[in-house]
């Protein structure tokens, strides 16, 4: 897989934690060194270890299907891709108070949720036979950074409200042309 894929992907799949630590930095009001580690370690790790579990479920499939598994690919980068849109776009965020979101079961809920679409995209880079180690490093750094940045520019998006819903949406258009390069490199669109 080129370096440039992992990249956006990784990027994409940073988004949702992005958006998360924007919204609990507002939460916080007031966001420390300790706060900003905890949720971007607890984000970065989930993300790195959630595609290494969706990838080591891919190879277990992966003989069943393997002669559509570039479809499969597509499909889970497009629906992944897709939530993200109409999650950026529908923005029903949880408005009731919250402690600290930095801390506890929330921490760890909130790591799942941010991480669940990167098992779906090391899902998809089993059918493409790609070794896993790599990428999912990518993914966890990239989102340790986003997710650090995110708390800190929360007092800035607070005066932009709609900065985060870009920044989603942008993440869904990201995988979903992903997707379609994949099918692209299987020849779908060999007819055009």
């Amino acid at each position: 897989m080129p370096l440039l894929d992992i990249l956006v992907i990784s990027v994409a799949l940073a988004m949702d934690a992005f958006a998360v630590s924007i919204a609990s930095g507002i939460t916080l009001k007031t966001v420390n060194w300790r706060q900003t580690f905890r949720l971007a370690w607890h984000f970065g790790l989930f993300q790195a270890l959630m595609p290494m579990i969706g990838w080591s479920a891919g190879f277990l499939i992966k003989s069943l299907i393997e002669d559509y598994d570039h479809w499969v690919a597509f499909g889970l980068l497009a629906f992944v891709g897709g939530r993200m849109l109409f999650e950026a776009f529908h923005p029903e965020r949880e408005t009731r108070e919250r402690k600290d979101p930095t801390k506890g079961l929330t921490l760890v809920v909130l790591s799942v949720a941010v991480s669940i679409d990167a098992m779906a995209v090391g899902l998809s880079i089993a059918m493409l036979g790609v070794p896993i180690l790599f990428p999912a490093c990518m993914f966890g750094v990239v989102t340790t950074l986003f997710t650090a940045v995110g708390m800190h520019l929360s007092k800035l998006i607070t005066r932009f409200p709609h900065l985060s819903m870009y920044a989603e949406a942008a993440g869904g258009i990201a995988l979903l042309l992903i997707g379609l390069n994949i099918l692209w490199e299987h020849g779908v669109f060999s007819f055009l």
